[in-house]
Order: C-alpha cells, then structure tokens, then sequence
C-alpha cells in the first residue's frame, strides 16, 4: 500500500460523464457507456453517474411505451451487467423499465458484474415542456419492492443506499433529475440516511441561464446534506425537435464547486474529481444538528452493500488544494477575505472599546508584520468612532535584538498615522533584571537563552499594562493565531497576553496580504500605503537575540518551521481533525512542486518554494509537539478577540477545548507509523 495512494488517505475518485445518446438504440447506447466505463476505471474511479434515461434517450417521448425499445433496454441492461465484471467503478445508467404493470425512470445501479439495486425517478415533472406523466409512474410508495431486469433480481424502491464495505464513508444515493428541484429532495433523506455521496441522473435540457440555476442548486444541496454531489445531464445526440441540451457534468463538495465540463459538447465528455470522504464525516459529526435533523426527520432506508477493493497505489491526484488554506488564490475571493477579515478585526475592536467607556489604546510597536496589523486596526477604528488617532499610543520598545530597520518602520508607521508616538528602551531594566536573576549575560557572557528572550519579551508587556494604567487605557495585543497554535508566545508577563487582541484569530500567512489590501485599497493616507508595502518585505523575528557575526537576525521559522507550512498543518488539524498522515499526504500535493496549482495574488516569485516529504515530516512533527504538547496551558488563558478566518480559532471560548496537561503522543505515533521518512 502506497503512502501515495488516495484511497489510502479517505479520498474516493468520482465521475460525472455523458455520452452521445443514440435515439431508441439502447445497444448503441450500452457500447458507448461502457467505453466511458472503462475509461473511469482505467482512472480508478469508484463511482460514474450517466444521464436519466441514458439507455434509451430522452427525447423519444411516446417511444418509451413501445415493447421493443423496452425489450432492447433490459438486453442492453443484461450487458452493462455482465460486461462491468471486471470493472472498478459502481455504474449509475438511466434506463425505461416496466414494473407492476408501469413503467418507471430508473436508475440501474451497476457493479462488478451485479445489479445491485434500481431506484425509480419520485418527482415526474408535467409542465411547460415536459410531459413524464404521460409515460411513468412516480417510485412514491415502491419502497421495499424488487425487480427483475435482463435475467437479474434487484431491490426496487427509492428507499436504497449503497455501502462500500472496504471504504468508510463510500455510501451513495441517488436521484433523479426533477428529484432535486423540489422543496424537499430525496437525497435528504439519503443524506439523513447516512449516504454521503449524491448522484442525480438528469436528462434537463438547456435554456438561458438554467445552467446557473443547475449549479447553485446542486452546490446548495452538497453544503445542506454536507456531501459530495455528482450532477450528469443529456447532452450530444437527443433530440432537438423542440429542446437543446448541453451535456452539463458537475462535481460538488460541501458547497464548493471540484469539476465542472465545458457545456454543449460534440460527443459525451467525463470530469473526475477525488472527494474527501473523511472531511465530510468530520463535517457531520462537528454539526451535531445534523443527526439532531436525522433522529426527527429519518425514513427507513435499505443498505444494499458492494465491495470496491480501490487501487492502493499512486494514480494521482484530481483535486486542487490550495497552498495556503487561510488564503486563497484567487483573487476576487482573496480580496472579499481580505475586506471581510479586516472588517471583523476593526468592529471587534470598536464594540470592545464602546463597551467600556472609549479608553485609549495602548500598543507595543515592532515594525514587524503582526503590531503593524494590529495598529492599522486600531487606527481604522479611531476615524470609525470619531476620535483622533492620538487616542493610540504606541510605544517601540527597543532590546538587545531590535534592528535599526524595525524600529524606523515602526517609528516611521506611527507618525504617518499621526498616533501619539513613544520609545521606551528596556535594555537598562532588562540588564538589571538579569543582574538581579544572577544571569551570566549581565556578566558580560553572550548568553542567549529563554531567560534572556522572556526577560525583554516580559519587560515590554509589563511596560504596556502599566503604561495603560497611566494612561486610562488599554492593552492592545499583536499576537496572531499561529503563534497561539505553537505557543511562540511569553506566557502572563509576555506577549501572550493583552487587555483584547484583534490578531488573535488571523493567521500568519493571512496578514501580510491584510497589510498589502489595506495599502492598495487606500483607507489610510498615501505615505502610509508606502511604509505598509515596505513592511512587508521584513523577516519574521522575535529580535530578542542580537544579530550574529555576520549581521543575520534571529530568526522564528528556523526554530518552529516555515509559517507557510505551519498554518496549512494548523487548518486541517483544527478545522478538520484529520490524522497526520493525511495532513502530510494532502501537504505533499499542495507544496510538492513549485509549478503546480495558482499561488496568492502579489506573493513573491523568489519565495515560491517547495518542500518535499521529509521537510513536511520534520515540520509536522513540530507542529504536533508543539500544538498538542506543550502550547495549550498558553491557549487557556489568552485574552478575548474575535474569530476571523473560517478555519477556526484557538479560544477556549470558542472554536477549541483542550486540557492544558494533554499530550502529543498518540498523534506522534501515527505520524511515525504512516509517514516514510523519505
């Protein structure tokens, strides 16, 4: 079993597909879906949805009723049976089938040379164009029932799922066409049933801007049901005596739209997409509503099951994943992140200071990314509530580490913004907390260890809080949620702590490009715009450890790992709870290469870089000790602030509960266990 394999990390390949519909020719129409089949399984596919009635056409109308064409649909039937024996994915094929004297639009569910079940189509549309009620009957009231199709008995009904059972989370529903433009679709019930894979078999001809309509309903009906929805509509080869078509295949994820093919094809097309089955299970689980909605609203549904045995090696990979989880690539997403994130920070610090009678703000200013956010923050919120921005005072805070670069920035950042500006030099106070401690740097050694560093980064804290007394202010905290994540924060008397911090929900990788928007939107004056773009150009240091022989800064990512790689470890752990293994697997794919996938909008081509498994091992490894291990005691006391991104907070309050003494052993193990070292 390859660690390569996606099978292996709770992935399941689907296809949507159409084909070019041979009108009343149901043999042609089995030829030309198995040779989509093959193709699915040639993919490793474990699921291929073709298109309502895709046996026989659509478009044949009173056709439907004739002995011969239903006599060739259950030949052709008797051969996609036969003929998928050897074949990977589980077959959804539309087909006219007579049962009880009727005639129902059928789903036939195919695999491994089984017919595993037939679910017949509930809603049958009969206005406007359509006219199904002239030809079938409605599947309501068929549950329980079986069948006989092409020599081979099946359970009837629309009360069926489909379980894998050699693949947690692979259980498939499915509907058909009309089915989901109803208040109430039957895939919530299968839904409610455990299915989390959704399949509609549609035929749905084309008209202006039905298509929009078409997507929004399907990813709607993915995010409610919190699964995955695969969409297959008739294309190439029905009729257009009085319709179009426009062969529309689509693929949707909680929401989130994973493929999608171009429409009006010649001949039939497929899109494969490698759903997350794992994400979807943790999605219901979290969502305890969910099953609270299930135990009210549960029909009784039959599990019909099937072994998949999915390929366990490396047959690559049909799906995005962005690089930076908190931050997307795309642009126009980017830039509503960006407004939104920022609105957030800024009406969170503005309510706060409402609340308790407009103190003054007090800040510690580096010149560094995160007091840079922190203090624009703050700004945006004096001109929101009318007051002069000299109700900010900031104070730079010098130590045996600032650089001479920080500290303009910082000095120079502050009079842009026309705050009430300060210096305070802790360098005296630290040296002679260090005397006092005995430390062998206030000797003269060059010592630079965790007492040195927590000395100044303590210094600085005690300072602001003391500072705010004096001032009838407040506290404004700078740290942001990755270092919350891997605790590279001083506890109490430190940077962990504050009156109210506006970071504390932002992660690293988010507020450079925070910093970049506010800049390029103009909120502040022009000479502010360009002190932020220069800002951005700084190296994430502490600057507690003056610099070395060769004039290199101390440096935070040596020590704790690339933020890029940090945060993306950090999302999945918090938003999704996925194993390490996963988080590495999906890591690889994201970072592996350079070239692959989009990267944000602005992010510099020199710093494009890549990481292969044994730095994602390594880091990870951090990540877990850190973040499991060691950093919780700092997380249950952090001070309030408001969440921001989608992919969860930190807070005790909030997002995450976690003991202070809990360990990182077994997420260790399984890291050590399922991730080669190479």
């Amino acid at each position: 079993m390859s660690f390569h394999a996606l099978y292996r990390h709770g992935f399941a390949r689907v296809a949507a597909c159409t084909t070019r519909v041979h009108l009343a020719d149901p043999a042609a129409n089995a030829t030309a879906i198995l040779a989509a089949a093959r193709e699915c399984h040639a993919r490793g596919a474990a699921l291929a949805v073709f298109p309502e009635l895709g046996l026989s056409g659509y478009a044949i109308d009173d056709l439907h009723l004739q002995d011969v064409l239903l006599d060739a649909v259950e030949e052709a039937a008797a051969r996609l049976v036969a003929e998928s024996a050897g074949l990977l994915p589980v077959l959804m094929v539309g087909a006219p089938l007579r049962h009880m004297g009727r005639v129902y639009n059928c789903a036939l569910v195919i695999h491994r040379g089984r017919l595993l079940g037939v679910v017949p189509k509930i809603h049958l549309p009969n206005y406007r164009e359509f006219y199904e009620r002239r030809w079938f009957a409605s599947g309501a009231g068929t549950e329980g029932g079986t069948i006989r199709v092409g020599g081979h008995g099946a359970p009837f009904g629309p009360d069926q799922i489909f379980a894998a059972d050699d693949m947690p989370g692979l259980v498939i529903h499915t509907e058909i066409c009309e089915d989901l433009w109803v208040p109430d679709p039957p895939s919530n019930a299968g839904a409610l049933a455990g299915a989390v894979v959704l399949a509609n078999l549609s035929a749905s001809n084309i008209t202006v801007g039905k298509a929009d309509t078409r997507r929004l309903l399907c990813a709607s009906q993915s995010a409610r049901c919190i699964g995955a929805y695969i969409y297959a509509a008739a294309g190439a080869g029905e009729s257009t005596t009085d319709l179009a078509w426009d062969g529309q295949v689509s693929i949707f994820e909680n929401g989130a739209t994973l493929a999608e093919s171009e429409r009006f094809p010649a001949e039939g097309q497929t899109v494969f997409a490698d759903i997350d089955l794992d994400m979807l299970r943790q999605e219901r689980a979290r969502q305890g509503t969910f099953d609270d909605n299930r135990r009210i609203h549960a029909r009784p549904f039959r599990t019909v099951p099937f072994r998949l045995d999915p390929p366990m090696d490396d047959i690559g990979f049909e799906r995005r994943v962005e690089r930076f989880p908190f931050v997307p690539a795309d642009p126009a997403r980017l830039n509503q992140d960006c407004y939104e994130a920022y609105a957030i920070q800024v009406s969170g610090l503005v309510q706060r200071l409402t609340a308790i009678g407009n103190p003054k703000i007090v800040i510690g200013v580096s010149g560094g990314l995160d007091s840079t956010q922190a203090l624009i923050v703050a700004a945006r919120a004096m001109d929101l509530m009318k007051r002069p921005r000299t109700d900010i005072i900031g104070f730079t805070m010098p130590g045996f580490g600032t650089s001479a670069g920080t500290k303009s920035s910082a000095h120079r950042l502050m009079a842009a913004l026309g705050i009430d500006a300060r210096e305070l030099d802790i360098r005296p106070s630290a040296t002679q907390m260090l005397r006092d401690l005995g430390h062998r740097f206030a000797g003269g050694e060059p010592v630079y260890d965790v007492t040195f560093e927590n000395v100044q980064a303590g210094l600085r804290t005690d300072y602001l809080f003391r500072a705010a007394n004096n001032e009838n202010g407040i506290v404004l905290g700078t740290g942001d949620l990755s270092e919350l994540a891997l605790g590279w924060c001083t506890y109490g008397v430190g940077d962990q702590m504050s009156h109210y911090n506006v970071n504390a929900g932002v992660p690293k990788t988010l507020i450079q490009h925070l910093i970049r928007w506010v800049a390029e939107e103009g909120i502040f004056e022009a000479e502010v715009s360009d002190i932020l773009t220069g800002v951005l150009n700084t190296e994430i240091s502490p600057e507690l450890v003056p610099a070395d022989a060769a004039g290199a800064l101390q440096s935070t990512e040596s020590k704790i790992g690339p933020y890029a790689l940090q945060d993306f470890n950090l999302f999945y752990t918090l938003r999704y709870g996925f194993r390490p293994s996963k988080i590495a697997f999906l890591a690889l794919r994201a970072w592996g290469d350079a070239a692959r996938g989009a990267w944000p909008p602005h992010f510099p081509e020199e710093r494009r870089g890549a990481y292969d498994l044994p730095a994602i091992r390594r880091w990870l490894e951090v990540f877990l000790g850190r973040f499991f291990g060691f950093a919780q005691f700092k997380r249950s006391a952090m001070p309030n602030g408001p969440k921001v991104a989608a992919g969860g907070s930190l807070s005790p309050r909030g997002d995450w509960r976690a003991p202070s003494d809990g360990n990182a052993a077994a997420w260790l193990a399984e890291l050590r266990r399922n991730v080669p070292e190479s």
